[in-house]
């Protein structure tokens, strides 16, 4: 049993590995392959990766990195994918270039994620195409890397029959903090119902052992004003976006620190005008497209803090190892990320028809969605796939919302294909984050220049 990592120069690689390996006797994983175009990045996080191993863990599981397709992918059963082109520094335009022009500046949101989806996407083919010509016939890709929505979607056109699940973390670290907050400790035994598309979509119902769990969530974020567990509350909301979370039961849940402080707190803004569901935090982005950018700083974005923190921390960690051959664990991201992937790859190889949310093929799961939708929904996993578990129509506000972002999804995938800039520009004018055509046009002439050499040229 061989599983490739593909972009194993990731921060979050170790945590990967880790998580693989806890669950070797389900897996029954013989070898791990890193796999990036950066060999020197890589070679860093691998000297992590070796020692969590067999170190660490002190297991036997073979270890293989490299830059070599061929030798990354033959025979593995599973590819695990979490690629990010152009690295921290394209993200960083993604967010800063439409923030000059007034809009919301986010890696997978509005305009900046088109233009990252617009580099991710033949990347991504070329990944499946490696994975048909080297891997077992039978192999799975699992796809985190983002923006989901825009990769799932051309893989349904250019790929559509790749054995490739598209998966998001996002829902799961928002049930992670839920936990927290109603002070849930297995969280495991927490089911929740949810639809949209990736980045964009609501928890209608959440019950631990059987119990509601929306009406007592209510209350605790009406009451609190934002969704974040009480002791974190208490302990540091004093220091605003510097917090950290210790002791909270959210340590390891990156998605709670630094300016996401405000993106819980617009969990609660949204509720108070719409209650009846929990949004996906990423929502605030397209209903609060105002005053996110306000309390934004168009000189300092997140891929900064990223860069100033997970980035920086683990990079002199393996310095430090290597000078010392002390390791701090801490620097070296664990959490639900990793367990869930695993989980995910459990239940494809042992056919458990495990619950996981997915994203998929609509098929009718959503009966008043587009047949061909790449929508996130739950599914049953098992060895042939995803059994998306269906639904009745949801409402016309949720509805007309995912429409218009399937549609500037799809004409962003279209333009990207076509070389189309007239298609392109339609998107970025479709999406809900742009407030006319002619900001569109701004934001869109810029990201071509920015993404020379990373996109197709657009005509």
């Amino acid at each position: 049993m061989i599983i490739t990592i593909v972009g194993g120069g990731s921060t979050f690689t170790a945590g990967i590995v880790k998580s693989i390996a806890l669950r070797r006797k389900e897996l029954e994983v013989d070898e791990i392959r890193l796999f990036d175009l950066d060999k020197e990045r890589q070679d860093k996080v691998a000297v992590v990766v070796d020692w969590i191993l067999h170190e660490d863990l002190k297991c036997d599981i073979k270890l293989t990195v490299t830059t070599d397709p061929e030798t990354a992918y033959t025979d593995a059963s599973f590819i695990f994918a979490q690629m990010r082109v152009g690295k921290y520094a394209m993200r960083e335009q993604d967010e800063k270039i439409p923030l000059r022009h007034g809009c919301v500046g986010q890696e997978t949101c509005g305009t900046g994620g088109m233009a990252y989806g617009m580099r991710t996407i033949f990347p991504m083919m070329k990944v499946i195409d490696d994975a048909e010509k080297y891997a077992k016939p039978n192999y799975w890709i699992l796809n985190y890397s983002n923006p989901a929505a825009i990769v799932s979607e051309a893989c349904r056109v250019l790929r559509p029959k790749a054995r490739i699940i598209n998966i998001c973390d996002m829902p799961i670290a928002i049930i992670d903090v839920v936990a927290a907050a109603m002070n849930i400790k297995d969280k495991e035994n927490i089911v929740y119902d949810y639809f949209g598309l990736n980045h964009f979509g609501w928890f209608t119902s959440i019950e631990y052992k059987g119990k509601d769990l929306m009406e007592p969530l209510r209350a605790y974020i009406k009451e609190h004003k934002i969704l974040m567990p009480e002791a974190y509350l208490k302990d540091k909301a004093a220091l605003g976006v510097t917090v950290q979370n210790e002791g909270t039961g959210t340590e390891g849940n990156r998605h709670t620190k630094g300016s996401w402080y405000y993106v819980w707190k617009g969990v609660y803004e949204i509720m108070e005008n719409f209650p009846e569901m929990l949004p996906n935090t990423y929502l605030n982005y397209y209903l609060q497209q105002k005053e996110f950018v306000e309390h934004s700083d168009p000189t300092h974005t997140r891929a900064n803090e990223v860069m100033e923190t997970r980035e920086k921390n683990l990079f002199d960690g393996v310095d430090t190892y290597l000078a010392t051959g002390k390791v701090d664990e801490k620097v070296f991201y664990a959490g639900s990320h990793g367990d869930w992937i695993a989980d995910l790859a459990i239940a494809l190889k042992n056919d458990t028809k495990a619950r996981f949310l997915v994203i998929t093929e609509n098929r009718g799961a959503i009966p008043n969605m587009p047949y061909d939708a790449m929508v996130e929904v739950p599914a049953y996993i098992g060895k042939n796939g995803p059994e998306v578990i269906a639904r009745d129509p949801i409402p016309l506000f949720q509805q007309g919302l995912m429409m218009q972002q399937l549609n500037s999804e799809k004409l962003l995938v279209q333009g990207c294909i076509e070389g189309s800039y007239e298609k392109v520009l339609q998107a970025f004018t479709l999406n809900k984050t742009v407030p006319s055509m002619n900001v569109a046009k701004a934001i869109l002439d810029d990201m071509i220049e920015a993404n020379k050499g990373y996109w197709p040229e657009l005509k």
